[in-house]
């Protein structure tokens, strides 16, 4: 059964700023996951804290949702997986969440190649707690807390998950609507392993550096003989950046994913065989 999720209606008013690249994104989830045919009721959506992380919030009807603490979506995630590996698990989260307080739960989530559909709201700056500057933002970037400017080189998402062999590796603009459904929807359509779409978007009230302009300017499709498979290709696109920005589906791995090689999820779902053993305990 495959159902429409819809935005709420006008009794639940999100809680973001006009203009914020949230809108889009939730949006263009919400027609992905539509043309996609999964069912909603096995579908599990889980997030952390964060204004990336209300989304599960605003769907209409609603999946099954998670929200954990702060940086701890991907382990949440990972045990509803493995409790379950039936279950769609999709993670949506900001850069913040994923690469910075849950960056060890990041790396170790891809090394594994547990199959969840991980989707990074990333605008470069920490947009809930009023504008620190975060794992994503560029040197350089200005912030009431980074007085002189940010310091350190920014993080790198893509590069990292094409080293671990990540299942499916892309990166999206909320500045294009169509391209960012269509990644979108390639990724819910993975048969297996991690997926990671990194969707660069704008933090209208902290972040007045990478505007839509900013990003519109810079984004560059990826061509279509790329070759998605060649991991150092793969790693050249990853560390573009600055004029040129790579959109599109940069690596694909061939590697199984954790549940499938686990010999007792071979049997069924642990959660259907605890049911399974409960029943014939009471016959």
């Amino acid at each position: 059964m495959s159902q429409l999720l819809d935005l709420k209606k006008a009794d639940t008013i999100p809680a973001w700023c006009p203009g914020c690249g949230n809108f889009p994104i939730l949006k263009a989830f919400s027609g992905a996951f539509a043309e996609s045919g999964l069912n909603p009721e096995k579908t599990v959506l889980v997030s952390g804290i964060g204004q990336a992380a209300k989304l599960p919030h605003y769907l209409e009807p609603p999946c099954n949702i998670f929200n954990g603490l702060h940086g701890r979506a991907l382990p949440a995630a990972t045990g509803i997986k493995c409790a379950n590996h039936e279950l769609e698990v999709i993670v949506t989260s900001g850069d913040g969440d994923m690469y910075g307080e849950g960056g060890n739960h990041f790396i170790h989530a891809i090394r594994r190649n547990i199959g969840l559909k991980v989707f990074v709201h990333n605008n470069q700056v920490y947009g809930l707690t009023k504008g620190q500057a975060s794992p994503t933002s560029d040197e350089g970037f200005v912030t009431r807390i980074q007085t002189h400017g940010v310091m350190s080189t920014p993080f790198n998402p893509l590069a990292l998950a094409i080293v671990e062999g990540c299942s499916m590796v892309a990166r999206t603009c909320t500045g294009d609507p169509v391209h960012l459904k269509a990644t979108m929807l390639e990724a819910l359509r993975q048969k297996e392993g991690f997926v990671l779409v990194d969707i660069l978007q704008p933090c209208v009230s902290f972040n007045q550096i990478n505007t839509y302009k900013w990003y519109k300017e810079r984004m560059r499709p990826i061509p279509p003989e790329h070759d998605p498979y060649d991991r150092m290709k793969a790693l050249a696109l990853a560390f573009q950046w600055g004029d040129s920005i790579p959109t599109g589906i940069i690596y694909r791995s061939r590697r199984p994913s954790f549940e499938s090689r686990q010999p007792v999820l071979r049997q069924g779902s642990l959660v259907t065989r605890i049911k399974q053993k409960t029943l014939e305990q009471h016959q």
